[in-house]
């Protein structure tokens, strides 16, 4: 039975996630698509228990009243069929409604509905550009996707469930008590008056309260998570306690926010309570004065004060539950700064797949400046043909890295185009185009699991045999047949630590390779793809390199000249500009950037020195 009702709302809708509104009530409308049918069902009900509720204790008052007028001896014969149907209720009914209401709530809506949001929004901010994440801690991001998402269903559940039961409830209470004595109802309107107005000032402040602290909690984890992602940079640097006072920071202002709202919460509780106290008063002397008078019965004035003593736990209840609201809607407000941001670069409608038969590479005419209006890439055009190996030179801040972004499209341009086989890369699918270019970085990145894992990424539908042929070309086998992880894991199965720390550089660069070789992509980019490795190994590789790079197109940017000085072509950058273009010997000949560039990694300082030296 359980089963059946959590299976009702799905959990992973299989819908393209679209980006939310950035309003409150069109986010929250935008996320409960899909859970309509069951969140009416739970209210429909929600609304029968709170009238079944209020009008037992009209029937309680009868009860007083029948005891207190009728006779022993007929009183289970004039009132039996009463009293039966009114156990029947008490017994039956109201647990089913009960248990079916709870079903509904609590196996479909309470894990399925926020789970749904996750997953919309963890699938969006997957397609975010590059841009988007260099702006914000990871941390922070998934904390706002964790929290927002409980928000959204207490916020929709509140409205829909709690609100729904106490409005019923209090109406039910009006009628019940005003049609004993209309001036019995004088009171509750008068509380109900005043609870508005503490709502009315106290819950919008505790909202605005919620919203820094949401933003807070998230900064705080934000620098906490950066501290543990960092966390051989900060041993290296020996900055532990500065570590500790950056993170204390983000505490004390999350802390501040927190003393703030239980300075409201005080407030509120007490000026809560003399309401009530008030409202009891009222009730209670009001009726015993009626009754004084004849004008209502024994069991009417049961029935007020046993109302207002209900009301007098319910208010409490009602208004943490409001305040709770409103912290919850502060929470959702600020997530939707970070969950309805644009994409920045989005795929065009309809967009068709790219399709590689050639590898041919063409930058015609290409702006991008990162938004500043100049001075990264200007009027930038390369051609590079079918199976060409270029290499990519020049100072740090030449724009290498930059043009590589471009082509990868982590970035859109601001001028010119991109095409691969005459296709416009801003016109096909980017998961198309970057399926079709592999990529060894010099920044290394690897998965939090198995190194299988890692490998397939390049590969998901490879055997373990190609992994293997991939590892053995990338000279990583050996060390991959030794790991070991802390739960035993060993070979492939071991698991590498949060981005591969648990292995050296030269053996993530090596894993970075042998995934790429898996790929097996049409176009290939090495960035600085052995700079991590030393001279034996470099050169124990250099061979699979070759084999991998035959056929492709190939771009590759190094430090290090001797890795490329054999490439078809060096392409020479300075300032956003290609400066030289050719061979190395032509290059050298030329006596040019490349030249200069040359002679200082050949010796060039050390012969200088030594000449002038020698000079008499």
């Amino acid at each position: 039975m359980f089963r059946w009702f959590e299976n009702r709302l799905a959990p992973f809708p299989p819908q393209e996630p679209q980006r939310p509104p950035d309003t409150l009530v069109a986010f929250c409308l935008h996320y409960t698509r899909g859970a309509w049918p069951y969140l009416l069902t739970a209210t429909v009900l929600m609304a029968l228990i709170a009238g079944i509720e209020v009008w037992m204790f009209g029937f309680l008052g009868n009860i007083v009243d029948w005891l207190a007028a009728q006779d022993r001896e007929t009183f289970l014969a004039d009132q039996g069929w009463k009293l039966a149907g009114m156990a029947l209720i008490v017994l039956v009914l109201l647990p089913g409604m009960v248990g079916l209401h709870s079903l509904f709530q609590q196996q479909t809506l309470m894990g399925n509905f926020p789970m749904r949001i996750r997953w919309q929004a963890h699938r969006y901010l997957l397609r975010q550009s590059m841009g988007f994440y260099q702006d914000e801690f990871a941390g922070r991001i998934a904390t706002k996707v964790m929290q927002t998402s409980l928000a959204v269903r207490e916020c929709v559940i509140k409205l829909f469930d709690v609100l729904n039961y106490v409005s019923v409830y209090f109406l039910g209470t009006l009628l019940l008590v005003g049609n004993a004595d209309w001036r019995l109802a004088l009171p509750l309107l008068a509380w109900l008056i005043g609870y508005l107005v503490l709502l009315r000032i106290f819950v919008p402040i505790m909202g605005r309260v919620s919203k820094s602290q949401a933003d807070a909690r998230s900064r705080m984890t934000g620098r906490i998570v950066d501290s543990y992602s960092n966390i051989q940079t900060v041993k290296l640097f020996s900055h532990a306690q500065r570590e500790a006072a950056f993170a204390k920071d983000g505490m004390h202002g999350f802390l501040l926010t927190v003393h703030r709202q239980m300075r409201l919460v005080t407030g509120l509780y007490g000026l809560l309570y003399l309401l009530n106290a008030l409202l009891l008063f009222s009730i209670g002397w009001l009726s015993i004065q009626l009754w004084l008078g004849e004008a209502v019965s024994v069991g009417a004035v049961a029935v007020a004060l046993g109302l207002v003593m209900r009301l007098w736990g319910m208010s409490q209840w009602i208004m943490w539950e409001v305040s709770a609201l409103f912290e919850n809607i502060g929470t959702v407000q600020d997530g939707m700064a970070t969950l309805s941001l644009p994409r920045q670069i989005e795929d065009r409608q309809d967009a068709p797949p790219l399709r590689v038969e050639k590898g041919e590479i063409v930058f015609d005419r290409i702006r991008f400046h990162y938004g500043k209006g100049s001075g990264v890439i200007d009027e930038l055009s390369l051609a590079i043909q079918s199976g060409e190996k270029i290499g990519l030179i020049g100072p740090s801040g030449a724009g290498k890295s930059t043009l590589v972004n471009l082509l990868l499209r982590f970035y859109e341009l601001e001028g010119g185009a991109i095409r691969i086989d005459g296709q416009n890369i801003a016109e096909v699918t980017q998961e198309s185009l970057r399926a079709q270019i592999g990529m060894v970085t010099q920044d290394t990145s690897l998965l939090h699991r198995s190194v299988r894992d890692n490998l397939l990424y390049g590969r998901p539908d490879a055997t373990d045999e190609m992994a293997w042929k991939a590892a053995r070309g990338a000279h990583v086998a050996d060390f991959i047949e030794s790991l070991r992880d802390i739960q035993g894991r060993g070979g492939f199965d071991a698991h590498v630590g949060e981005r591969g720390v648990k292995l050296s550089g030269g053996q993530r660069q090596r894993l970075a390779i042998a995934r790429v070789m898996l790929k097996d992509a049409p176009i290939l980019i090495l960035d600085e793809a052995t700079s991590a490795l030393d001279s034996d190994v470099e050169a124990a590789i250099q061979e699979n390199l070759d084999q991998l790079m035959k056929g492709k197109t190939v771009i590759a940017i190094a430090h290090r000249l001797s890795t490329i000085a054999a490439m078809d072509r060096l392409v020479v950058m300075e300032g956003g500009r290609i400066v030289e273009q050719g061979s190395h010997a032509e290059l050298i000949r030329h006596d040019g950037l490349y030249a200069r560039l040359w002679r200082r990694q050949s010796g060039g300082f050390l012969e200088c020195e030594v000449a002038s030296t020698e000079t008499p």
